[in-house]
């Protein structure tokens, strides 16, 4: 057997052995990042309902406002890059420059179309050279409403993990995003830590206020180490990486329920995605009654840390070609995370239930 096979039993077992004292209710969850965004264009129906035949257990959605207060899905509020609004000559004189939390933009933003109007443009893939099997799809969809994504999540048994979008510009244009989110979860009977929702944010001020209104689940989202988006505000401060102190951890834990981290705060990756030793993240998070999701396992080499690309380096197609994201997604289990962002819920489910069976011929051993 060869080295890199033997580690990868390894792993597994580490893996199945961790989760043997899990109850499966207390399983790790599927996280289906805008949808089954690695095979449909992301944030449409078209993405959540392949998630849910993939088995994820929650559709990730990203809001934002349209011009008369409706709540949809979209990347981003600038939209020139996930629909076809450059071509429609109707809308040119809207496009414009903004700048959203320190950040210029320019294009076409949600906030400036109603919904009516928002409905004559049409989805496209916003990475259509990473994935130019989902440019057939491009044109196909609508800009989905959450009430229309709630109505569908509903109907199939499965939880929503909303993202509001920068909720601080958008309260500051008269637009706020929590009221009518809430309102909308209400109506479908979630409204309680027990439901399946999870709402997300980078803006801890926006998830400090949104505490004293919901039992829902809040998650405080933090981005890569070392980055600006590494950054968030707690009590108006900019808390750099020392965020995950023990202490830092602690305060966190004052309002929200968990945190949504980009996989490097839990495996540190170097030059050229070499992988560093495990932190003790995930434990620290853990004893201050945190939950810990990562983000976001996707399927190609570009994406994957080195140890799980696969294929010719020299291969033109090398970067948009599929890694081993299911021995990915073994050691991120295997380190005790409590859900996964992926853009493939189906690899994220299969491997997850592989480990859980494992995981149970060991209890029963």
């Amino acid at each position: 057997m060869g080295q890199r096979s033997a580690g990868a039993l390894a792993r597994k077992s580490r893996a199945a052995e961790r989760l043997k004292n899990k109850r499966v209710k207390d399983a790790p969850i599927v996280i289906a990042h805008r949808g089954a965004s690695a095979f449909r264009p992301e944030h449409t129906l078209l993405a959540y309902r392949a998630a849910i035949k993939m088995g994820a257990d929650y559709l990730e959605l990203d809001l934002v406002s349209t011009k008369d207060h409706v709540l949809v899905a979209r990347h981003e509020n600038e939209i020139s890059q996930t629909t076809d609004v450059a071509k429609h000559p109707e809308f040119a004189a809207r496009k414009t420059t903004k700048t959203i939390n320190g950040h210029k933009w320019t294009g076409w933003f949600v906030e400036d179309f109603t919904l009516a109007e928002l409905r004559t443009l049409r989805a496209r893939e916003r990475l259509p050279k990473r994935r130019p099997g989902n440019v057939a799809y491009d044109g196909k969809a609508l800009i989905p409403t959450l009430e229309e994504i709630a109505q569908l999540a509903q109907k199939r048994g499965v939880g929503l993990y909303a993202e509001i979008k920068h909720p601080g510009y958008s309260a500051s244009i008269g637009l706020p995003l929590e009221e009518p989110m809430l309102r909308t979860f209400k109506r479908y009977g979630w409204d309680d830590a027990k439901d399946p929702v999870f709402i997300q944010s980078f803006e801890a001020d926006r998830l400090k206020m949104l505490r004293p209104f919901t039992r829902l689940r809040l998650i405080q989202l933090v981005g890569a180490p070392r980055t600006p988006s590494g950054q968030i505000r707690l009590d108006c401060s900019p808390i750099p990486n020392a965020l995950f102190t023990p202490e830092g951890l602690r305060r966190i834990a004052q309002y929200a329920d968990g945190i949504g981290v980009t996989t490097t705060w839990i495996v540190p990756a170097g030059p050229g995605g070499k992988l560093g030793s495990p932190t003790s993240l995930v434990q620290d998070a853990h004893r201050a009654g945190l939950l810990v999701h990562a983000a976001t396992v996707r399927d190609e080499n570009s994406e994957l840390p080195a140890p799980y690309r696969r294929g010719d380096p020299g291969d033109r197609a090398y970067q948009r070609s599929k890694g081993d994201a299911a021995g990915w997604l073994e050691r991120l289990y295997g380190l005790g995370v409590d859900g996964v962002f992926a853009d493939d819920p189906g690899i994220a489910r299969v491997t997850r239930d592989r480990l859980l069976a494992g995981a149970d011929r060991l209890r029963r051993a």
